[in-house]
């Protein structure tokens, strides 16, 4: 009896060391958002794909490996690498949508992803994605009209078609339809923007490519009060010191 007695506590006690030193797919995700607020883009990214693992469905960890995988892609030098980043960040956030398709953030990434694609491939393929990325930030703002993401690629959108030269613009009709290529405009661009200023004021990369587009408009003073502000901002986010060099060497090309 006793004997018996001693094997029942040693199972329980080999149970609940199982339980104790092995992480759930919430306790990964937790973890994730540690890394994530410490800046730490690389270990959020596993911590959310080992939460994925555990819970291929779940949408929370979709949507977070999506923004991570975003995030590490954007200043990555080498173009595979980067390119991978970027599949890798629209496969989750496919995925997050398919999973919970009212989740507005989750149009969001998806919308992030295409468009990050997009703006590091040549212009004809770049044009391919501008439909796609179009209506995953519709979709988003369909859910949340205040979501400031959506808000900032709508804005983006518009400014990349405006920027395209006369030959891209007739390449992007003939892919695009007149339309949806119509919708374009500096103004719909900076509306779009300065709504996201609006919704996430303390997102530094929200004023970065407003200044931008101010900027293309020739509104050197309300730019260079984007840029400036940046330059006081502090660094939240996994890129805020690119986008801070970004908006200093904007900086001194203006002035």
């Amino acid at each position: 009896m006793r004997l018996v007695t001693f094997i029942l506590i040693g199972l329980l006690a080999v149970g609940g060391a199982r339980l104790v030193h092995g992480q759930s797919a919430a306790d990964h995700i937790a973890a994730g958002d540690r890394d994530h607020a410490a800046r730490n883009a690389q270990g959020a990214l596993a911590h959310y794909e080992a939460a994925l693992a555990l819970d291929s469905t779940n949408s929370d960890a979709l949507i977070k490996a999506a923004y991570e995988a975003v995030d590490l892609g954007e200043f990555t030098v080498n173009p595979e690498q980067r390119a991978s980043l970027f599949r890798s960040g629209e496969h989750y956030a496919r995925r997050a949508v398919a999973a919970n398709p009212r989740d507005a953030e989750a149009h969001f990434q998806l919308a992030r992803a295409l468009g990050r694609t997009a703006l590091s491939v040549g212009v004809r393929d770049r044009i391919k994605y501008a439909t796609e990325v179009h209506d995953e930030a519709l979709a988003s703002l369909a859910i949340d009209g205040r979501h400031a993401g959506a808000l900032h690629v709508m804005g983006m959108w518009n400014a990349e078609v405006m920027r395209l030269n006369g030959l891209s613009r007739l390449i992007a009709k003939r892919f695009l339809g007149g339309k949806v290529f119509g919708e374009a405009s500096w103004d719909n661009a900076q509306r779009y923007l300065e709504q996201a200023v609006a919704a996430d004021p303390s997102r530094i990369v929200h004023r970065l490519d407003l200044g931008g587009v101010y900027a293309d408009r020739h509104e050197t003073v309300k730019a260079v009060e984007q840029l400036e502000w940046i330059g006081r901002a502090p660094v939240t986010d996994y890129n805020d010191p690119s986008y801070k060099k970004a908006a200093d060497q904007r900086l001194r090309e203006l002035r």
